[in-house]
């Protein structure tokens, strides 16, 4: 049996695209976007808005724009403390 990574020891562009994908974090995304708790929005927008926030144009540049990288841990607390999984910040 292969031995899992934990999803916080990934990459943060792999870490980012999987965030894209969970449908708890595109329902994050659309309350955000529409202040309302029926946003979810589609994996394109989710993506697209980690790219906006963290002001890059591609998730890969969160493995080499520090600054970019710091803004995107920001965004992945705040997701999980909307989630319950730690106290909010």
């Amino acid at each position: 049996m292969p031995v899992r990574t934990p999803f916080r020891d990934l990459p943060l562009p792999q870490q980012a695209g999987m965030m894209a994908g969970e449908e708890h974090f595109r329902t994050f995304v659309g309350n955000r976007i529409f202040r309302d708790n029926h946003g979810l929005v589609h994996e394109g927008a989710a993506a697209e808005y980690i790219r906006s926030w963290c002001g890059v144009r591609s998730r890969r540049d969160l493995a080499t724009d520090p600054r970019a990288a710091e803004r995107f841990e920001t965004l992945r607390t705040e997701y999980d403390a909307w989630r319950g999984r730690i106290p909010r910040p």
